[in-house]
């Protein structure tokens, strides 16, 4: 054999065995091996949207899952018999005889900017964001003829009433923001009359067509699988279906995939997926995961939510900065207007997050649990008055005063050698236990041009913001780095 076919042949072996290596069969031990993308945990905060014809009631009592995006199961599907005040609010607004699926004549997203909500999205700081393609109702965002075959009526936006790609238009502007685009898809349907009939013949005929042409189509980075509860993973060919996804799809080496393929699937099989938890505690270092909350209680817009039922900037960027000292990712979400307006108050929201995370970013992204999540620190305080303090944030749960010193709640991560201590109020002084950095580490505050000092105290290290006011500390919620 000449040399040149030898080569040649040595190439195509190892081509080949590059491949085998990146095949993955149909079962959950071979899809664990596959592993998280690593850009997915380096992210750290996206935007969760919940879209579609329940914007136009906009409907929920408030409170604990009080989810406007779940009306129409309050109205027709409990098996206990409507929600009084769902139907109640349904007669009076609509009409007793209206169907729900009437309503999708409403949802026009006549106001629809897609350019304003990528900046919207660009300036909160996320870096990525992930739509409902379909929630529960069945209503696809884009130009799906399964939507409309299944239901046998026009169930989808762009042949509906907003006679627009929705989803597509978004994806384009998303990305062009230079943010990574992901959908969320519901494998059931709650009414769906071919899931009624036959869930097989659904499965096969509507979820797996449709879900492959999601994907094929719009080349998502993010699937939030959902309303997977009712079957096994072996029922929902979920392990097929991932196979699929990472070895044939257009998006195999990137997409990172949610645990929700199955009643038997959530807090399992990470490496495959992420874990999810949802208005939760959340989860402790060790795993890739992700936590979802709305702004308010509720995921889809709710007309009956006010201004205090919305969580406040501070309370969400210390939410964020909990969870990525934890090792998770933050997917907060938002609600638009039927009409397509992300109300305003949602978009300071996601602003004054952005305005936080210019400033502290570095203590965010692309950063790694430390050995501790969390300390109480001790400083002593000359004269402690709640007026120093972030007044958005409860005083109770983050300083405990006493009479001459007062213990601060601090959050850690880390990148490399560097360390950051997020700290929400001024003190004097901040004690990291069992902490000792090299002795060449220089200490700041992210954003504060004043210097600040360090020392040794034993095995714990000091350091010392006895110079600074809290006038001089860029954000209220401020960043240590010990470098």
């Amino acid at each position: 054999m000449k040399p040149s076919l030898i080569y040649l042949f040595a190439l195509l072996l190892c081509a080949s065995t590059v491949i085998g290596q990146k095949k993955y069969t149909a079962d959950w031990a071979s899809l664990e091996t596959r592993g998280i993308p690593a850009w997915f945990n380096q992210s750290k905060f996206g935007i969760f949207i919940h879209w579609g014809v329940y914007a136009v009631p906009s409907y929920a009592p408030v409170g604990p899952g009080g989810y406007s995006e779940w009306y129409w199961y309050q109205l027709d599907g409990r098996t206990d018999g409507p929600h009084d005040a769902t139907r109640a609010f349904h007669d009076k607004n609509y009409g007793k005889d209206v169907p729900y699926q009437d309503l999708e004549k409403q949802f026009t997203a006549s106001m629809f900017n897609p350019d304003q909500w990528a900046d919207i999205f660009r300036r909160s700081g996320a870096k990525y964001v992930v739509l409902t393609s379909k929630h529960h109702e069945g209503y696809a965002l884009w130009d799906n003829q399964q939507a409309n075959e299944s239901w046998g009526r026009t169930w989808n936006a762009v042949q509906g009433t907003p006679h627009r790609d929705l989803l597509g238009d978004l994806t384009n502007a998303v990305r062009k923001a230079g943010l990574k685009m992901g959908y969320y898809y519901s494998l059931y349907e709650w009414f769906n009359p071919l899931w009624k009939k036959d869930k097989q013949q659904y499965i096969n005929q509507v979820m797996i067509p449709q879900f492959k042409d999601l994907v094929t189509k719009y080349k998502p980075s993010v699937i939030f699988s959902d309303g997977e509860w009712e079957l096994s993973d072996t029922a929902w060919h979920s392990t097929s279906l991932l196979a699929w996804l990472y070895n044939e799809s257009p998006v195999k080496d990137e997409v990172v995939v949610d645990d929700r393929w199955g009643s038997n699937t959530r807090g399992k099989h990470n490496g495959a997926t992420y874990l999810t938890s949802e208005y939760g505690s959340g989860m402790q270092p060790g795993v890739i995961w992700e936590e979802s909350q709305g702004i308010g209680q509720s995921y889809g817009y709710n007309r009956m939510e006010n201004v205090d039922d919305y969580k406040k900037s501070a309370d969400l960027t210390l939410m964020l900065v909990d969870i990525v000292s934890r090792g998770g990712n933050l997917l907060l979400d938002i609600g638009p207007t039927a009409d397509g307006r992300i109300p305003v108050i949602m978009q300071q929201r996601l602003i004054d997050i952005g305005a936080w995370l210019d400033v502290n970013g570095e203590a965010i992204f692309d950063t790694k649990t430390w050995k501790e999540t969390r300390q109480w620190s001790e400083g002593k305080v000359p004269e402690l008055k709640e007026s120093n303090f972030m007044s958005d944030y409860s005083i109770s749960n983050l300083i405990k005063p006493a009479k001459d010193r007062a213990h601060v709640e601090m959050f850690f991560t880390q990148k490399g050698t560097t360390l950051y201590a997020v700290v929400p109020a001024y003190v004097p002084q901040v004690k990291i236990k069992n902490y000792m950095p090299s002795k060449k580490a220089q200490v700041s505050i992210l954003g504060c041009a004043k210097k600040v000092s360090g020392k040794q105290v034993g095995k714990d290290f000091v350091v010392d913001l006895s110079g600074l006011t809290p006038g001089d500390l860029p954000t209220q919620l401020f960043t240590i780095r010990i470098k």
